[in-house]
């Protein structure tokens, strides 16, 4: 009985000990490791630490008591992102101490404040230069007019830098975005507050163009130069048919007009 025992032992064993040797277990992905700046935290820098102080001026206070008026006062809280935008708009960007006083003011823990800013795409943690330049490069902005792709090669060649990079002189930072929603006007591009639309390679150099013209201008006498309206750059007043009106050329009718062909 042993001699039969024993040769199944030794024909199993040599599997049993290779397996039990091995890794048991395994990463959740097998993509690299994001580290310090790659991930949505903090790191003190001399333009961005707890230590520089920052307080509202009293123009944005005014406009943060009105804020808080269309809140219940338990519920206050609710207005920290126009409170964050108020911050960057003043300092420039939305810096650590940008959200620490915001989240004074709120009376709310700062790290909840810090999710907001960390979450949104339109709070910049770092500072930009002058003219914030995102251009959609969403599938309808890829496909419109001449595509996006043709429009951030000619911002690169004509800046000088690729996207998520500023300017030497600090007028101009340029990213790439996701839709920002005028895609009946493809391509286009947002300019701090203002869209310009219906975009191509010319359209777009003049514009920077002029943009740097109108800040050069500003510092040298405290003129501005001509800037292009915002809105379409091809001559439509909105998103109508470049080609014309085709549709809605017969009369309107209303309750009070009858027609003349004997229909109801």
């Amino acid at each position: 009985m042993t001699l039969k025992i024993v040769p199944s032992i030794a024909r199993h064993s040599r599997w049993i000990i290779p397996q039990s040797s091995k890794r048991q277990w395994r990463f959740f992905t097998t993509g690299l490791q994001m580290r310090s700046d790659a991930l949505a935290v903090h790191r003190n820098k001399p333009h961005n630490k707890p230590s520089i102080p920052f307080k509202f001026n009293s123009q944005n206070l005014a406009l943060i008591d009105e804020i808080l008026n269309r809140y219940p006062p338990q519920y206050k809280k609710a207005a920290v992102m126009p409170l964050l935008d108020l911050g960057q708009r003043q300092h420039g960007f939305t810096s650590i101490s940008v959200m620490n006083e915001v989240a004074r003011i709120l009376e709310m823990p700062p790290m909840r404040v810090y999710e907001v800013a960390t979450f949104y795409t339109m709070y910049n943690r770092e500072p930009v230069g002058k003219y914030f330049v995102q251009v959609c490069t969403t599938t309808p902005c890829q496909l419109g007019g001449c595509g996006s792709d043709i429009i951030v090669k000619a911002i690169s060649d004509h800046l000088g830098i690729t996207a998520g990079h500023t300017t030497e002189d600090n007028l101009f930072t340029f990213i790439e975005v996701e839709c920002l929603g005028a895609c009946v006007n493809a391509p286009m591009v947002q300019i701090n507050d203002d869209y310009y639309e219906d975009l191509t390679p010319e359209s777009i150099v003049s514009l920077l163009t002029a943009l740097r013209e109108s800040a050069l201008a500003a510092a040298e006498s405290g003129k501005t130069a001509k800037v292009p309206h915002p809105g379409p750059l091809s001559g439509r007043e909105s998103c109508e048919n470049s080609a014309g009106l085709t549709n809605l050329q017969s009369p309107t009718w209303s309750p009070d007009q009858l027609r003349k062909d004997g229909q109801l």
